[in-house]
C-alpha cells in the first residue's frame, strides 16, 4: 500500500532549472515523498490546488543583515514574516557578533566584539521562537580572534560559511554606519589571510563571503566630489566605480588562491567584477559572483547604498552576465533600518541622508520574475538555479535546500506570472514601514510559501498582500564538511 502523506500540492507546473512539467509533489514529515503527474500522487490529509500556478523551490536569500538598528529578536519576528511573504524558505544570516547579542546596543566597542561560541546559543533559540523561515549563519568576522576560531564554530555550530567586511578595515572612513554601530574597530589584510588559511584546510562547503569595496581609494574620490559641490545621489556611485570593486576581487582572489580557500563575492555590480570573477575561475580558484534585486532594477540616482548603484546600461549588462552564467547567484542584501524613509533620506544631499533602503526582502521574487521573466531577460528555469539551486550549492545546504526532489525538505514557492499588484506600505512586514519599491506594479507575484509542507504565507484577494498562516516554525540549519 502506498503511504499516504501530509500534504499534497496539486494541478501546477513544477520548474527545476533543467525545465517545466505539469503536475504537483506530495510531503510527509516535511519531506518530499513524491513528486509527478497528479494522478499518481499519493492520497493525502491535506490537498492544495495551485490552478496552474508555478511551483518552485522555496527561495535561498543567502545575505540579511538583522540586529543592527534594533534588538535581533525583534527583527526576527518582522523580518522573517517579510521574507516569508516573497516566496523565502530559507534565509542566510549575516552577522557581527555585537549585533547577535540579546542586549542590544547601538553603538558597540572593542570588548562587545566576542567570539561566536558565546552569543551562538542564545541567537539560535531566539531564531527558532520566532523565525518564520528556516535560517543559517554565516558570520561576519572582524578580528583576528575570530578568524582563529573558524574550526570551532564548524565544528560546534555547523557553520561553513564566513564573510569579511573590507571596507570596513578603515570604518572611520567609510561614511557608511558607524564603527560602533557596526561592531568594528580595524582589521588588516592579516585577519582574512587567517581566515583564508583555514577555509582552505578544512575544505568544501567551507567558503568565505567578500564585500569588496576599497575605501581608502573612495576616500579620495568623495572629497574631490564635495570639493566639486556634488550633492546628489549619483554621485555616490562616483565615489566608488567599479574597478574599486573589482580592485579587491582581484586582490583577495589571489591571496585565495594561494591558499585554496573558496570565494563568494557578495553584490557584483558591474561588469570590472564579472570579468575578475571569471579571470581567477579560469585561474582555477573556486569563486562565485552574486548580485542582488536592487542591482538589477534601480539606477544610480535613486538612493545611496553600498555597493553603489550602478547606470541603467550597467543594469542591462548585470541581467545579461546573470542570464549568461557569468553571476551565479542571487540575495538580497536586506537590512532592516527601522525607520520611516523621512528619517534617513535628506533630500538634495546624499551626503546627510542615511545609506541603505528598505524593503529589498519584500521585492526578491517580484524584481526577478516582472523585470527577468516576463520582460525576457532570464527564463523562469535560470530564476530557479540562481534563488534556489545554486544558493544551496554553493553554501553546503543541497540537496536538502533548493530543490524539489524525493527526499529533499518540503519547501516551496508558488508563482502566479500574469498577477499584477502595486508595491504599498501596507503590504510591507519589514518594521521600517517602507519600500524603495512604493508605487511599482510588478506583474509576477508569489502566492503561497510552504516550510518544510507547512503553509507559512498565502495570498489573500481581500487584502491584496501575502498573509502570515500559522506560528513560527523556523529552525537552524547546521552544515557540514565535504558537501557541496
Amino acid at each position: 500500500m502506498a503511504q499516504q502523506a501530509d500534504l499534497v500540492v496539486k494541478n501546477g507546473k513544477i520548474v527545476s532549472s533543467q525545465g517545466i512539467f505539469e503536475g504537483g509533489v506530495a510531503i510527509k514529515n516535511g519531506k518530499f515523498i513524491a513528486i509527478g503527474r497528479d494522478d499518481s500522487l499519493p492520497d493525502s490529509q491535506q490537498v492544495v490546488d495551485v490552478k496552474g500556478n508555478y511551483i518552485l523551490p522555496g527561495l535561498i536569500d543567502p545575505e540579511v543583515h538583522l540586529g543592527i538598528h534594533r534588538p535581533i529578536t525583534d527583527d526576527l519576528i518582522s523580518e522573517t514574516k517579510a521574507a516569508a511573504s516573497t516566496g523565502i524558505t530559507t534565509w542566510g544570516m549575516q552577522l557581527t557578533s555585537p549585533n547577535m547579542q540579546m542586549r542590544h546596543k547601538l553603538e558597540n566597542e572593542p570588548g562587545d566584539i566576542v567570539s561566536f561560541k558565546d552569543v551562538f546559543p542564545a541567537f539560535k533559540e531566539a531564531g527558532e521562537k520566532h523565525s518564520r523561515v528556516d535560517f543559517f549563519l554565516t558570520p561576519i568576522l572582524a578580528n583576528d580572534a575570530q578568524s582563529e576560531e573558524i574550526p570551532d564554530y564548524v565544528k560546534q555550530f555547523g557553520i561553513t560559511s564566513f564573510k569579511y567586511y573590507l571596507h570596513m578595515m578603515r570604518p572611520e572612513a567609510s561614511g557608511w554606519l558607524s564603527q560602533k554601530r557596526m561592531g568594528f574597530f580595524g582589521f588588516d589584510d592579516g585577519t582574512v589571510y587567517r581566515g583564508f588559511e583555514h577555509v582552505g584546510k578544512l575544505g568544501a562547503p567551507c567558503l568565505v563571503s567578500l564585500h569588496c569595496e576599497n575605501w581608502g581609494i573612495v576616500r579620495v574620490l568623495e572629497e574631490r566630489l564635495r570639493k566639486q559641490g556634488r550633492n546628489d545621489f549619483g554621485a555616490w556611485d562616483d565615489r566608488s566605480p567599479g574597478f574599486v570593486e573589482a580592485a579587491h576581487v582581484r586582490q583577495f582572489a589571489y591571496f585565495a588562491k594561494l591558499l585554496n580557500c573558496p570565494l563568494y563575492i557578495q553584490h557584483c555590480t558591474c561588469d570590472e567584477t564579472m570579468d575578475e570573477v571569471e579571470r581567477a575561475r579560469k585561474e582555477g580558484l573556486t569563486i562565485y559572483a552574486q548580485t542582488a534585486p536592487c542591482y538589477l532594477s534601480l539606477p544610480k540616482d535613486t538612493w545611496k547604498v553600498n555597493v553603489p548603484l550602478r547606470s541603467k546600461e550597467t543594469i542591462e549588462r548585470i541581467w545579461k552576465g546573470l542570464r549568461e552564467g557569468r553571476i551565479h547567484c542571487v540575495g538580497t542584501d536586506h537590512v532592516n533600518h527601522g525607520v520611516p524613509r523621512r528619517e534617513m533620506e535628506v533630500k538634495g544631499d546624499v551626503w546627510k541622508t542615511v545609506s541603505g533602503f528598505s524593503s529589498r526582502v519584500e521585492a526578491y521574487m517580484q524584481v526577478m520574475l516582472s523585470l527577468g521573466v516576463n520582460q525576457g531577460r532570464i527564463t523562469l528555469e535560470r530564476l530557479v538555479e540562481v534563488c534556489c539551486e545554486s544558493n544551496a550549492k554553493v553554501f553546503g545546504l543541497f540537496p536538502k535546500k533548493g530543490t524539489i526532489r524525493v527526499g529533499s525538505d518540503g519547501d516551496l514557492a508558488i508563482v502566479d506570472l500574469k498577477k499584477k499588484a502595486t508595491v504599498k506600505p501596507d503590504m510591507l512586514y519589514t518594521s521600517s514601514g517602507w519600500s524603495i519599491y512604493e508605487g511599482w506594479e510588478f506583474t509576477g507575484w508569489p502566492v503561497m510559501t510552504f516550510v518544510r509542507g507547512n503553509i507559512v504565507a498565502e495570498w489573500s484577494d481581500k487584502t491584496n498582500c501575502m498573509e502570515m498562516v500559522g506560528e513560527p516554525i523556523g529552525r537552524y540549519i547546521p552544515r557540514k564538511l565535504g558537501i557541496r
